[in-house]
C-alpha cells in the first residue's frame, strides 16, 4: 500500500543497509571489522524505521 502523504517526499523511510559479502572480510581479526560496522549500521537502521514509523503512523481523530 503507498501513502499519498506529501511527508513522504520529505521524510522518506529509512534505507537498510548491504549486508557485506564474505569477501569483504579479509580474515585478519579486524576491529571493528565489515561485519561488525555492519551490524552498527543494522542497528542504526531499525532504530531509525521505528521513529519513522512513529511519524508516520496515522493519528486518531477524535
Amino acid at each position: 500500500m503507498t501513502s499519498a502523504n506529501p511527508a513522504d517526499s520529505t521524510d522518506p523511510r529509512p534505507t537498510q543497509p548491504e549486508r557485506p559479502s564474505p569477501d569483504d572480510c579479509c580474515n585478519s581479526g579486524c576491529h571493528p571489522c565489515v561485519f561488525d560496522l555492519y551490524e552498527e549500521a543494522l542497528e542504526r537502521y531499525e532504530q531509525q524505521v521505528r521513529a519513522w514509523e512513529a511519524r508516520h503512523a496515522p493519528r486518531d481523530e477524535k
